[in-house]
């Protein structure tokens, strides 16, 4: 099969397995949002992004060394083995310390008590299926995959659907109900974890039979070659997740107590709208990075790379503009409560920071293939720093805004900084006059739709198709040969 096709099919399903379970779960935004207050939801905002923090430590870049190996071993079986067994006695070791030094955890991360052992669970359950997923991606099996995804998802929306919206109205005002039973006033939060601690355990007990089946040795030098990989990547894990996720601790952290939460609920609501660019990206992102791997010993894979990128870059300078020219109607059918709408103006820069992130991705395969990881790290480090120094000096002033202006700067010079160390390591034929013209024409008509015509539905919409004219107009022949191609 060409392998664009191939490349394309796996990034459908993967995409499929990626973007449905967000959508689904995006749909959770408006749920939340109308049955909780700004502070509230700000509350669970804070919560998940303790969530992803503690994720990448459970990790420890596992992930991405399991596919390094795998690839490359003529030992399959002990790549498996050997990740799987250190991965399950890393968490068991955070298990048994986290429910030990559970009031040290409530302090530093400021969750409250009532949500610290639903938290210790979930991430106990989610660091568990890590190699299995990987496991499904490395031997190609996409559609298991996207099933348990969108399985896990669909559980974790059922529930909070029930007890967020149906067991109050079935409760009503019976009190001697089976329904009464389980019914608490003011608990949505607590509901909210209850919900994905169920479908944690449920798709850890659909990938478990990798667990059950796999004969268990594990090669120190293996092991050790692996975490020499993954050192990096795990340092590379949490500067992303500080560009992703700290800004809204950092805003619960500087702002006002009073006002804090509420103004990180807005942030956290509004943020959500640039989802699409972001489940574009990581779709694209499940499905090359197998494929970089897969075809990093084949003739002349920079070119490849470098048309892959381009092919990226028109998509998302498609989907910057849609989203930026479609934001009000976004809002009315993903955020209903008005009171969260004072955040819109972070939307475009949001994408606009997710698009540069998004290209960075592509960009970082000749350090992922060539073992250079360590780039990796300190392209995020830089990235990190900027996140927080921005953020420490605007925060006061700007409230979110500085935490948007944090993100595109922090986002914007990974992306050049990996092009640059690139250029130099392993280079790859770029076309860059094709990148810059669809990037910026995007963006121009992305700041004329939303700064000066004010978000005029009409105007956007114009300068929308306008840019789809050329991009069909400057592409139909490329794109007709991929079609085509045997």
């Amino acid at each position: 099969m060409n392998p664009f096709k191939k490349l394309f099919k796996q990034t459908f399903v993967y995409g499929l397995a990626t973007v449905l379970p967000r959508m689904l779960s995006f749909m959770l935004v408006p749920l939340y949002t109308d049955v909780m207050a700004p502070g509230l939801y700000g509350e669970v905002a804070l919560i998940f992004s303790w969530f992803a923090i503690f994720n990448v430590f459970l990790a420890y870049g596992m992930e991405t060394a399991f596919f390094r190996f795998y690839h490359k071993s003529n030992e399959k079986d002990k790549v498996v083995s050997t990740s799987l067994i250190s991965i399950a006695v890393s968490t068991a070791v955070f298990f048994v310390l986290a429910l030990f030094l559970e009031g040290t955890l409530l302090s530093f991360t400021g969750i409250s008590e009532e949500y610290i052992t639903y938290a210790i669970y979930i991430l106990t359950l989610d660091a568990l299926v890590i190699i299995p997923f990987a496991w499904l991606r490395a031997t190609e099996k996409p559609m298991k995959y996207a099933i348990i995804k969108i399985a896990n998802i669909c559980i974790n929306l059922g529930l909070n659907l029930f007890f967020l919206l149906l067991l109050p109205k079935l409760v009503g005002d019976a009190t001697d109900s089976i329904f009464a039973s389980i019914y608490k006033e003011d608990f949505q939060i607590s509901y909210i974890f209850i919900s994905n601690l169920i479908a944690s355990a449920v798709t850890l007990l659909l990938t478990l039979n990798l667990y059950i089946k796999n004969k268990y040795v594990f090669d120190k030098a293996l092991w050790r070659s692996m975490m020499k990989y993954a050192t990096p990547v795990l340092v590379a894990g949490i500067a992303f997740t500080i560009n992703e996720v700290f800004d809204k601790i950092l805003l619960e952290w500087m702002l006002p107590e009073d006002i804090a939460s509420a103004e990180m609920g807005k942030y956290a609501a509004c943020y959500k709208l640039a989802l699409f660019m972001t489940l574009f990206a990581t779709a694209f992102r499940m499905g090359i990075e197998p494929f970089f791997f897969s075809h990093s010993n084949s003739k002349n894979p920079q070119k490849t790379y470098a048309q892959i990128t381009n092919y990226f870059v028109i998509l998302g300078s498609v989907i910057l503009l849609a989203v930026v020219v479609f934001a009000d109607v976004l809002k009315v059918l993903f955020v209903k409560n008005s009171d969260y709408w004072e955040a819109m103006k972070v939307v475009p820069l949001i994408v606009l920071a997710n698009f540069f992130l998004g290209i960075y991705h592509n960009l970082s395969v000749w350090y992922k293939v060539t073992d250079k990881t360590r780039y990796g790290a300190f392209i995020s480090v830089i990235g990190a720093v900027v996140t927080i120094v921005i953020n420490l000096v605007l925060i006061s002033t700007l409230s979110y805004m500085a935490s948007a202006i944090a993100t595109v700067f922090a986002y914007g010079i990974m992306m050049v900084l990996s092009y640059w160390f690139g250029k130099k390591n392993y280079p790859i034929p770029y076309n860059m006059r094709k990148i810059i013209f669809y990037f910026t024409l995007s963006v121009v008509f992305s700041i004329l739709s939303f700064y000066i015509f004010n978000r005029n539905l009409w105007v956007g919409c114009s300068l929308l198709l306008v840019f789809l004219g050329l991009v069909y107009k400057m592409e139909n022949e490329v794109l007709r040969k991929i079609i085509k191609k045997k």
